[in-house]
């Protein structure tokens, strides 16, 4: 048995002691308790992968694990990690320990919302690490199914229906996942459906992939938010809870640019090259539209929101670009928007439950009201316009400098219409910030607000800590991603 096998054990335990738990603290407890096994978890986990890579070991996937689940259809419990995994399950833990601390006071049915969120990164955890395309679809679903109560019972505002057209829309992507995996599984002629060993075959039809590679990247691109299939987003994530949204932005969507680079390119190569640029021209848009619809939105969810369909599209406009240095910077930039999307909700949400709104036309002067939840902004308002020293630029540089190595007229052109964002998300990131944090106060409530406190204050410094920290030593985690890029991009092109 895999150590692997604790990111679904300690999360299932946690289940059991969050249904025992009789009382508000031992709720906690729980999950603080949980929460940190898992971070420590994924910190060794990173450690050793590094430790391997500097000791001469090049296998693709490490910590293999694989038992026989179904046989009629090859169904197995197979796990494994690779760079790319690595960096996902570390951004996973993170944002589950930071949520957790953002959810401190969150009431009533504590207990209930925590048994949600622990099943909805049980699923995440899941998915991450398995190799096996059935069991990664199964994980893919425990990770959705949780969203549409977390937000239809504990999110604000017009919830039950953004809960509901999340939910189908999601589950339409759903449907076109299983049509793509149930294909790739039975025309490849495999005896299993693990997706390195379907890989290393590369024996399915050209004409077959180019049937089911747009069931698969659809499918992953609905929850990465692929234009025009975004709408269920910026709903979803104004409505949902503060650590769902941190969570929901932070890593769920991340699951979508990973199934399409572990999946649809992955086993589909040769479509995935000839269909490509009609996904370039979708993702340009999201990457664009995302940045200006951002610009007009007046609820600071629906900005950070419109901000997160941009910054996602970036991965999935980096993916398609199939150079190892643009493939590289999305994985990047999805380690490093999960960051700075969670510390924006994080404090989006500490300051809606304050002041009780969201709309940036009646809000003023916070920085002399709640000093440090005003600089907690103002550092992940730099990170997300790309400030050097900050994880932002590090991704973004190395997405659009990876992108522009492609030689051609037309992928050039794509990458400096994309670039154009970067402009535009300093546009709507400056004007939030003078708008909400500085002049005076003219509302004459918000002078008897407080600060952030304990809690609130663990989670918003941990992911400044990790915004900087990758901004400032980026390395480690470039070489590990481009180690596990390389593999895979050899199999593409």
């Amino acid at each position: 048995m895999s150590i692997l096998t604790l990111f679904v054990v300690i999360p299932a335990l946690m289940l059991l002691g969050l249904w025992l738990a009789k009382s508000l603290n031992q709720v906690r407890g729980v999950m603080v308790a949980g929460a940190s096994c898992l971070l420590a978890l994924s910190v060794w986990l990173t450690i050793y992968f590094v430790q391997q890579r500097a000791a001469g070991n090049t296998d693709v996937m490490l910590l293999t694990y694989s038992t026989p689940w179904f046989k009629p259809l090859n169904i197995a419990y197979s796990v494994g990690v690779d760079g790319i995994s690595v960096v996902m399950l570390l951004l996973s833990s993170i944002i589950v320990f930071t949520g957790t601390f953002a959810s401190w006071q969150l009431k009533p049915l504590t207990k209930e919302y925590f048994l949600w969120f622990t099943l909805l990164s049980t699923g995440v955890y899941g998915f991450f690490i398995c190799t096996d395309m059935f069991t990664m679809f199964m994980f893919y679903e425990v990770a959705l199914i949780p969203m549409y109560l977390l937000i239809g019972v504990w999110g604000s505002g017009n919830k039950e229906y953004a809960a509901m057209k999340l939910t189908l829309m999601l589950m339409g992507g759903s449907a076109l996942l299983i049509i793509g995996i149930l294909g790739i599984y039975y025309f490849s002629g495999a005896t299993t459906m693990n997706v390195n060993e379907i890989a290393a075959m590369h024996n399915i039809p050209v004409d077959t992939q180019k049937v089911f590679f747009p069931f698969i990247f659809i499918g992953f691109g609905v929850l990465g938010a692929l234009f025009p299939f975004h709408t269920w987003s910026p709903d979803g994530h104004a409505s949902a809870p503060t650590a769902v949204s941190m969570l929901h932005a932070g890593v769920l969507m991340k699951l979508g640019g990973y199934g399409c680079f572990r999946v649809a390119m992955y086993l589909l190569p040769d479509a995935a090259n000839e269909l490509a640029w009609i996904f370039l021209i979708l993702t340009t848009i999201s990457v664009v539209y995302g940045a200006f619809s951002a610009c007009v939105q007046t609820d600071l969810k629906y900005i950070n929101a419109y901000s997160s369909v941009s910054h996602c599209g970036l991965v999935l406009f980096a993916l398609l670009m199939m150079t190892k240095t643009s493939c590289t910077g999305a994985i990047l930039q999805m380690l490093s928007h999960g960051l700075m999307t969670a510390l924006f909700f994080a404090l989006i949400g500490m300051i809606y439950g304050r002041t009780h709104t969201r709309d940036i036309r009646y809000l003023d002067g916070l920085m002399k009201i709640m000093p440090f939840l005003a600089v907690g902004y103002v550092v992940a308002g730099l990170a997300n316009l790309g400030l050097p020293g900050f994880s932002g630029f590090i991704a973004e540089m190395t997405i659009f400098v990876g992108s522009f190595e492609n030689p051609d007229t037309f992928h050039r052109v794509a990458t400096i219409i994309a670039c154009t964002s970067i402009v535009v998300t300093a546009v709507y990131i400056l004007r939030v910030v003078g708008k909400i944090l500085y002049g005076e106060v003219k509302n004459p409530h918000y002078l008897e607000l407080t600060d952030a406190t304990w809690d609130e204050r663990v989670a918003v410094i941990c992911l400044i800590a990790c915004v900087a920290g990758l901004g400032l030593f980026p390395l480690w985690a470039s070489n590990v991603i481009s180690d596990a890029v390389g593999p895979i991009l050899a199999n593409i092109i």
